[in-house]
């Protein structure tokens, strides 16, 4: 017998409504007890889809490296603006303060990601290396848990290394930001020729924190390329 197509569409509806409310109360379960559990729910789930912790954390450390590289152009979107103002000979001048604002707003959020993309690599490289370690113990052969513990040493030197020039990288944003937060905060209240005047000094002080920002985000992005090549030539 055929079912009509308005009642597929209806059961199909009913479907999804019911998986919303599974997924729904499977985050309000695990909410209370952290992010880290919810993550690990999802390490879990993931492994019986066939993607081992190693794949995870390639995977997120590619969204990482992406999340740096667009705070990078958002941070040096929003330094060209600042100049615009400071500079500005006439025009708009609210239309290009409120540009100005909104392009830190946008900076704010790509650093806000770029912590929390860095956060979840952590999350899933400690629970690889764990896991590693344990079943390092579990080798009856001495000549195998050896190789696999020179693999384990050599991916943990390559990951701190990375990791390290994530951080380094990382910290330097809210330098940055915290300035061109302040004159963007006074410019809303001053929006007139003195008070552009008045920060034209701080243009020189934010671009060379930009200038080094930059700098150690592209070393921050090629350690994670290097990871993710390391990692991808030894799943080979």
């Amino acid at each position: 017998m055929t079912v009509p197509r308005h009642r597929l569409i209806e059961a199909t509806s009913r479907q999804e409504v019911i998986m919303f409310k599974l997924v729904l109360a499977v985050m309000l379960l695990f909410m209370p007890f952290g992010l880290s559990a919810c993550d690990k729910a999802y390490m879990a789930t993931m492994e019986k889809m066939g993607y081992a912790k190693r794949d995870i954390l390639s995977s997120r450390v590619k969204s990482a490296r992406d999340a740096q590289e667009d705070a990078k152009q958002e941070i040096q979107t929003t330094l060209e603006q600042f100049g615009q103002v400071v500079s500005y000979e006439g025009g708009d001048l609210e239309a290009t303060y409120k540009k100005l604002n909104g392009e830190l707003e946008n900076s704010e959020d790509g650093a806000k990601t770029v912590r929390k993309k860095i956060a979840d690599v952590e999350s899933v490289a400690d629970a690889l290396f764990s896991e590693w370690e344990t079943e390092l113990g579990q080798y009856s052969s001495a000549d195998l848990r050896r190789k696999s513990q020179a693999k384990l040493t050599q991916t943990k030197s390559r990951y701190k290394e990375m990791l390290g020039a994530m951080k380094r990288a990382e910290q330097r944003i809210e330098p940055v930001l915290k300035p061109l937060r302040d004159q963007v905060l006074y410019l809303k209240h001053n929006l007139n020729a003195r008070a552009l005047a008045a920060i034209k000094g701080e243009l020189a002080k934010v671009d060379a924190q930009v200038d080094q920002l930059v700098k150690d985000m592209n070393r921050s992005i090629a350690e994670a390329d290097k990871f993710i090549q390391s990692m991808e030539k030894d799943s080979d």
